[in-house]
């Protein structure tokens, strides 16, 4: 893997958020605001951190990533599409009747490790895999994705007392602590805070992150495991709707498609930023 500096990872985002809204555009569906809150996060996961491509996804040893949140399957599909995983034009039926590149991420779609999107479930299933490769003597690291909005579920909290118990320092979860979800505000939905001191206090080495800088997310992951025998939990703040200033911290775009105004007005938004940079 050839690293990426800042500001060619600032760069691919751009083109990944232009390509999110494509998709969501044409199908006419998607979960708009948290696929652009996740997207620099994966971004630099698939560019810069993990040894996973088409080539070894065969192998044993490559690097396992599972996305918790999976209702934000389209920035998922954007950066696997851009891996060579599959071609991008498959995205062209994404939603539609028999296409596999559906609301959730599914096995159906090379590149993706586990079904996910019944929320909470994510971090369970990566502790499993996390712990099959300790019980195999396999140097395979495990990411995850959960957003702050399932946090609420029991069954993280589970998963991250185990996670501690079987010292699971090469597990990485990352949380895309954009702090809305699709009824409110999480603090009004179901407060969690404090993030942090509930994970340490679960035995997990915490750290946080400005989830849209590409220079702190490459020194973040650089740094894993944050302390050996323990698993590590990144906080990565970020805005829903990153990239668009109309969407940017409006809870409608949870779930949301842009009228043709809206999309002509964000594309141009990113052209703008495309130039800049």
């Amino acid at each position: 893997m050839t690293l990426m500096t800042p500001k060619e990872l600032a760069r691919k985002s751009v083109d990944y958020r232009k390509k999110i809204l494509k998709y969501i555009y044409s199908a006419k569906a998607g979960h708009t605001g948290g696929s652009l809150s996740c997207v620099d996060i994966l971004n630099v996961l698939y560019n810069d951190v993990m040894q996973v491509s088409p080539e070894n996804f065969a192998s044993p040893d490559r690097d396992r990533y599972i996305q918790s949140k999976g209702h934000s399957v389209e920035a998922l599909y954007v950066v696997l599409a851009d891996q060579g995983f599959f071609p991008e034009s498959d995205l062209e039926t994404l939603c539609q009747y028999q296409s596999h590149y559906i609301g959730h991420p599914t096995k159906k779609v090379n590149g993706i490790e586990q079904n996910t999107g019944s929320l909470g479930h994510g971090l369970a299933l990566s502790v499993g895999t996390a712990l099959a490769a300790k019980l195999d003597k396999r140097d395979y690291r495990v990411f995850t994705l959960l957003g702050d909005g399932e946090l609420p579920e029991g069954s993280n909290w589970e998963a991250a007392l185990l996670a501690a118990q079987y010292k699971l320092d090469n597990l990485c979860a990352i949380i895309d602590h954009n702090k809305l979800q699709i009824t409110g505000p999480t603090c009004d939905v179901c407060n969690t805070d404090p993030i942090d001191a509930k994970f340490e206090a679960f035995g997990w080495e915490v750290k946080h992150v400005d989830g849209h800088d590409f220079a702190q997310l490459k020194e973040t992951f650089q740094s894993l495991p944050f302390q050996g025998e323990k698993p590590s939990l990144v906080i990565a703040h970020t805005i829903k709707g990153r990239g668009i200033s109309f969407m940017e911290n409006q809870l409608k775009w949870h779930h949301g498609v842009p009228s043709p105004e809206q999309y002509e007005q964000a594309q141009e938004e990113l052209n703008v930023l495309s130039e800049a940079l």
